[in-house]
Parts: structure tokens; C-alpha cells; sequence
């Protein structure tokens, strides 16, 4: 007992152990794990943070373009006004700031025509020397903007202006940056799925790191909204799309290192509970294997002597005087002969037949209590019932039972009160045995069923982890101390089940 208690200790302190550095590697784990999410999140901000900077200086160009589109709009306006004025005064007038003012728009191609698209005047544009009318690829290049009509003494004029080269230049880097700007943010670095909507949230603009199935109805929907709810969208001003709104959610694998540290505490639990499980089944497998070994030997050991017996049994009944004798040898020789097959059906499947409950016990009873002290006063409560039929292994069933009618027995040191009370309920049958002993520390009511746990000085511990094995394993019944107090005794209970 003290060995199996060295090993019991040995056992939970190594698992304590194993318990702690368990703990301490999943704490590092976890600060790792965190570190590593915290640092991603860092970086969606940054992201964000640089998607925000990048907008404001396209939005700074987008402004300084849409002013030289005025700009431009205005000199255009100017261009016509000092076109009216110089056709409004006499040939004579001082008009050189105005001739001056014409000549200096060296920027913004002009083609001014009567109301018949005759053309009159042009600037900054080459036109063949044989083509006299606006028309053609010519009117086709100046009709990005509407014509301008104007009168000037009571004569209609149209003047049609482009783009100047600094505009259309100014208008291709817009166009490159929004370009690249949209394609950086799409095709991130931290592969965050991003969608780019219009104001409505309807058309979609661009997107990246996202299956396009999913931009389909109602998917879609379902998807921006679900991104709105985890991120502040942001909202930029795109040419041709203003208001436009740039939604982004955190990559799938933050969410999954967010639950990382519990999955996999509760994986090594499993895989513990696993091994723990696998040990325990290796160890009563060897238990098992020399139990039965040891019963096989000790039916095998016990053959020899019983024979002897049989034959000195023999010998004696050749004097009538000892018949007496002669009968009570043969009682016990049965009983060893008895024990024998108990020992040799351990380990193998009990044959169970349907037998009387009551005679059973009435049995079991009347042998021990014919070879016990006369102090222990038996009581036998019955069920009115004559007979209870029950599927049984009488050699294996009477073990158990002797077993625990010996040990109340032992615990009174031969002197006290036993009672076997049997209660026959619907579904089971109870078997409940007490006594008057010395009882049973509430510490050790788990402890007594175990192999090896005695309180006797000369005890084996095994009498009890027998009866626990017969009755729970080869009767799919249960056993058990239902209470036990010192000084005042304790009682046992079985519980079979009836046949349905």
C-alpha cells in the first residue's frame, strides 16, 4: 500500500509539473501570438493612415487641376471680350493692350468662326492651308467643350477652344495617380480585402484581395455591411466619382490568431486526456493480465491439494466413527472446489443463467455463518416475494458476496450486528450489507475499491476490487460504500439490473 500511495504521489506531481509548463508555454505562446495580431493591426492603421495621406495630395492635384480648368474657362471668357471690344471700336483707336492680350494666349488652341463655321481666326493650332471650314477631324478635336457664341457689331461669331498641352498633361498625371492610387490600395502588401464604391454604394470601382463571387448579390451587400461594422469606411473624392468610399476588413487570418491560443490549450488538453487515457488502459491491461494469471495459477495449485483431500476423506469414511468429520470435509472440500472454478473463470466471459436471487444469498450466508464466531447476530430482510429470478453467475456472485459479508465481519472483530436487507424495485434489485464495525474514513471511500488498499495489517487489499470487478464488469451492476461512520459501521450496496 505504501508503494502504490509512493506511486500516486509520484504520478500527480509529475502531472503538476507537466501542468506548469504547459502553463507557461501557452503563456508565451499567447504573448507571441498577440504581439504578432497587435503588430498586423499596426499595420492595417498604417495602411489606413497612408490611404488617407495619399488621397489628401490627389485631392490637393484634383483641386490645383479643376482651378486650371477655370483658369483656363476664364482666360477663354477674357479671349472673347477683347475679341468684342476691338471689333466694337473705330480702326483708328488705340487698341494695342487688346491686340497684345490675343496675342500673348500662347497656351489654349482657339478657332473663332462666323455662324456658318467659316473659320476667321485661330491660335496655337495648325490648320491646313486649304481647309477653310470647321469640320471634320478638326471640329471633331474641338468639341470636348460647346462652342461659345458671342455677337460683335451685329455679327454672330463661335469660338471653339481644347485643352492646352499643361492641361492635358496635368489631366494624364491625374489620371496616372488615380490609377496608381487605386491599384495600391487594392493590391496592398497586407492582403486586406478592400471594395471601392461610388457615393451609393452600389457600383464598384475597384477591388482586391476578395473572390469575385462574392461581389455578386446579395453577397455584396451582406459583405459591405459587415466590413462597416468592423472598420470605419473612408471616404475619398475620385474623378467622374466623388464621395467615393473605400471599405476594408481585417484579414481572416488576425480573426484565426485571435483564437489560436484557446484552440490549441484545448487541443493539448485533449491530447493529454488522450495519453492519460492510453496509460490508463496499458496499466489495467497488465493489471488484468496478471490477475488473471495469478487466479489461473492458484485454481492450477489448488487441483493437487483438493485431490489429496478427496482421497484422505475417503480413507477415514472406512471407520463409521468418523462420518461427522467425514461430512464436514466434504462440505469444505466442495467449497474449495468451488473457489477453484471461481479462479479459473477470471479473465474469461462468465456463463450467466437465470437463478433465484434469494436462494442464492440464503446460501452464502448459511456456509459463512456455520464457520463464523457466534457473537455476530445475522439479520436477513427479505422482499415478500418467495423467489427472485435473475440472470447470475452463482460461483462469481457468491465470491462478491462473501467477500463483503467477510469484511463486515473482520471490521467487528467478530462480534456485532450483520444485516443484509434485499429491496426488490421495478427496474433493479438492492442489496444493501451492514454492519456494526469500526467504519471507514470519509478520505479513503473511494480508496477501499482500489487494488492493493487494505486497512488490515495482514490484509492483500484485493477482496474488495474483486467484488467491484465482478459485480460492475461481468454483471453491469455497481457497487459501492453508501456511508460509513467510525465507531458505528458501514453498509454496501449492490445494485442489479433486472431483465427487461
Amino acid at each position: 500500500m505504501k508503494f502504490r500511495s509512493y506511486n500516486y504521489r509520484i504520478t500527480w506531481i509529475l502531472l503538476s509539473l507537466g501542468i506548469i509548463l504547459m502553463t507557461v508555454f501557452l503563456f508565451f505562446i499567447h504573448n507571441t501570438v498577440t504581439q504578432l495580431r497587435n503588430e498586423e493591426i499596426k499595420k492595417i492603421k498604417i495602411w489606413a493612415n497612408a490611404v488617407s495621406r495619399k488621397f489628401e495630395v490627389l485631392d490637393n492635384v484634383k483641386t490645383f487641376f479643376d482651378n486650371l480648368a477655370i483658369d483656363e474657362h476664364n482666360k477663354v471668357q477674357q479671349f472673347i471680350t477683347a475679341h468684342k471690344y476691338i471689333l466694337s471700336q473705330p480702326l483708328d483707336s488705340e487698341l494695342n493692350f487688346y491686340y497684345e492680350f490675343i496675342s500673348n494666349n500662347r497656351t489654349i488652341p482657339v478657332i473663332i468662326t462666323d455662324e456658318f463655321n467659316n473659320i476667321l481666326l485661330s491660335q496655337n493650332i495648325n490648320i491646313p492651308n486649304n481647309q477653310t471650314i470647321l469640320s471634320g477631324k478638326l471640329l471633331e478635336d474641338f468639341s470636348l467643350n460647346p462652342p461659345i457664341e458671342y455677337t460683335a457689331s451685329d455679327i454672330k461669331f463661335k469660338l471653339y477652344y481644347t485643352e492646352s498641352i499643361v492641361y492635358s498633361n496635368l489631366k494624364n498625371t491625374l489620371y496616372y495617380l488615380t490609377n496608381d492610387f487605386l491599384s495600391e490600395i487594392v493590391n496592398n502588401s497586407i492582403s486586406i480585402p478592400v471594395i471601392i464604391t461610388d457615393s451609393s454604394r452600389n457600383t464598384i470601382i475597384a477591388y482586391g484581395n476578395i473572390d469575385k463571387k462574392l461581389l455578386k448579390k446579395p453577397f455584396f451587400d451582406q459583405i459591405i455591411a459587415e466590413m462597416e461594422s468592423s472598420n470605419n469606411f473612408i471616404n475619398i473624392n475620385l474623378p467622374n466619382y466623388p464621395n467615393a468610399k473605400i471599405f476594408f476588413e481585417t484579414p481572416k487570418f488576425l480573426t484565426f490568431l485571435k483564437y489560436y491560443p484557446p484552440i490549441f490549450s484545448l487541443l493539448i488538453i485533449l491530447f493529454a486526456i488522450l495519453i492519460i487515457q492510453l496509460l490508463k488502459i496499458t496499466r489495467k491491461s497488465e493489471q488484468n493480465s496478471i490477475w488473471i494469471g495469478m487466479n489461473k495459477e492458484t485454481a492450477h495449485q489448488l487441483g493437487t491439494p483438493i485431490s489429496s483431500l478427496v482421497a484422505w476423506v475417503e480413507y477415514l469414511k472406512l471407520n463409521p466413527e468418523n462420518e461427522m468429520v467425514c461430512q464436514e470435509l466434504t462440505k469444505d472440500i466442495n467449497k474449495l472446489n468451488v473457489i477453484t472454478q471461481r479462479f479459473s473463470q477470471v479473465g474469461k466471459t462468465p456463463k450467466k443463467i437465470e437463478l433465484d436471487l434469494i436462494s442464492v444469498i440464503k446460501n452464502s450466508v448459511d456456509y459463512i455463518k456455520s464457520r463464523t464466531s457466534k457473537k455476530v447476530n445475522y439479520n436477513i430482510i427479505l422482499p415478500e416475494e418467495d423467489c427472485i429470478n435473475i440472470e447470475l453467475n452463482q460461483h462469481l456472485f457468491e465470491w462478491a458476496l462473501e467477500n463483503l459479508i467477510k469484511n463486515a465481519i473482520d471490521a467487528m472483530n467478530g462480534v456485532g450486528d450483520l444485516t443484509i436487507e434485499v429491496k426488490n424495485e421495478s427496474k433493479k434489485i438492492l442489496i444493501d450489507i451492514s454492519d456494526t464495525g469500526k467504519g471507514v474514513h470519509k478520505r479513503d471511500f473511494k480508496k477501499i475499491f482500489y487494488p492493493g488498499f487494505t486497512t488490515k495489517e495482514r490484509g492483500w487489499g484485493m477482496g474488495l476490487s474483486l467484488v467491484k470487478r465482478i459485480i460492475e464488469e461481468y454483471h453491469k451492476g455497481k457497487v459501492f460504500l453508501k456511508q460509513s461512520s467510525i465507531g458505528k459501521g458501514s453498509t454496501f450496496r449492490i445494485i442489479l439490473k433486472k431483465q427487461k
